[in-house]
């Protein structure tokens, strides 16, 4: 498996912007995904769909919601270069 390296990482993924995932028991910051297992992103991409596919939780925590989003969005842009390559 070919990832990027961590000087790949995009400048603005470089801020620390983390999401509590439930699934992993941990804190994940924005640039881990590039290097985590497929595993762990599987996890990711589920556990944040889940999050935004509640209409609710938008109202409850927009800050979560919104942090799921692009965690989620760019989980799946990692996922599909992985399976181009």
């Amino acid at each position: 498996m070919s990832s990027l390296s961590y000087q790949e990482v995009p400048p603005q993924e470089l801020r620390e912007k983390w999401f509590k995932s439930h699934l992993l028991g941990r804190e994940v910051e924005l640039k881990e995904l590039y290097d985590m297992p497929q595993n762990e992103l599987d996890l990711i991409m589920a556990e944040t769909a889940e999050l935004r596919s509640d209409p609710d939780n938008r109202d409850r925590n927009l800050g979560k919601y919104c942090t799921a989003g692009y965690f989620l969005e760019l989980s799946k842009i990692i996922d599909r270069r992985r399976m181009l390559e």
